[in-house]
């Protein structure tokens, strides 16, 4: 693959100069910038400068309203239901946090649910967000339909990406997953790459598991994590975000043209309200240190902690440049 490794200056000056053309604010290009340039410093990439284009061609399209602001529609103690009015995701997704965090710190909890949003490409932003704050972070969202249920042919689940977040020192221990072994995100990059998946990804159209990104993109059915309770954990995450939020839930985001006007939920913990809260560092620390104990299976492997990876190439990336597939950063430039 022809690849390039482009500064994070660059990357992001050049995402708020492209954003600023569809008529974003300057604070609105500023903060979506960061968002899809953190996203692509921390190895994210199909949530990040591989998603770029595709968010540009919504706005074109009219699936993203530039200008729309989230509307609160109605309050009832910690909990808020919002309108997202298809605000841009990530936009509307760091607000929700805020607002989530705004809540716990009176409460102890905040739960924001939001209906009429938009993609909020890699959730674990929000997670890494709130956590480095000092809060407990639980957030997901609901898709269009792109997973079968187990035993089932055709999609009618979403991927229905979760997230959470524990503070840990002056970082984060962040778990973000979709429902599906592999994001489509995920699969779309490694497509690009010309490679294979590392493990079987999903079912091509003869209904045989396959490693292969593009035959699973083509038959669009992704392989449910952990089989039947993959499944049913998505089916219970969009039942949870349609009737939090108030809005529309995935069979009825997939009859629409493209995915847009999805509902998810931000909850936030406060963790120093607790009566452990001197405590909990070294709890969990603790913890950490007892995985760190693990005996790898193979010489080369290192047992890591869910968002230990992202330190690392956050460190590579600041110091060498992010990786870019050559001809989608020349596209970008030429949006």
């Amino acid at each position: 693959m022809n690849t390039i490794r482009i500064p994070f200056s660059e990357m992001q000056s050049t995402f708020k100069r492209i954003l600023l053309t569809y008529r974003f604010t300057d604070e609105q290009a500023e903060k979506c910038a960061g968002i899809f340039t953190v996203n692509s410093l921390e190895g994210i990439y199909s949530h990040g400068v591989y998603r770029f284009l595709r968010f540009t061609e919504y706005i074109r399209k009219g699936y993203i309203a530039v200008s729309a602001k989230p509307e609160l529609i109605h309050s009832a103690g910690v909990l808020e239901q919002w309108n997202g009015r298809l605000a841009p995701g990530p936009l509307n997704a760091e607000f929700c946090t805020k607002r989530a965090m705004e809540i716990a710190e009176n409460n102890g909890m905040g739960c924001v649910a939001i209906a009429d949003t938009n993609h909020w490409m890699r959730g674990g932003t929000y997670g890494w967000q709130a956590a480095r704050k000092g809060f407990v972070f639980i957030g997901w969202t609901n898709t269009e339909a792109n997973m079968p249920a187990w035993g089932a042919k055709d999609s009618h689940l979403g991927n229905n990406p979760l997230v959470f977040a524990v503070p840990f020192k002056k970082e984060a221990v962040v778990l973000d997953f979709a429902m599906t072994q592999f994001s489509y995100g995920k699969m779309e990059a490694v497509q690009l790459e010309g490679g294979k998946l590392p493990f079987p990804g999903g079912f091509n159209t003869k209904g045989e598991l396959t490693d292969d990104p593009a035959e699973i993109l083509g038959s669009w059915r992704a392989l449910p994590i952990g089989y039947w309770k993959g499944a049913g954990l998505s089916l219970l995450l969009d039942i949870l975000a349609t009737i939090l939020s108030a809005g529309i839930s995935t069979h009825q985001v997939s009859k629409r043209e493209a995915e847009f006007g999805v509902s998810q939920v931000f909850i936030a913990i406060d963790i120093k309200k607790l009566s452990n809260f001197p405590a909990i560092e070294t709890a969990i620390s603790d913890i950490i240190t007892d995985l760190k104990k693990s005996v790898p299976n193979e010489s080369d492997t290192v047992v890591r902690y869910p968002g230990e990876q992202v330190l690392l190439t956050r460190a590579e990336n600041l110091k060498n440049g992010i990786p870019v597939n050559k001809k989608v950063w020349d596209e970008i430039l030429n949006c």
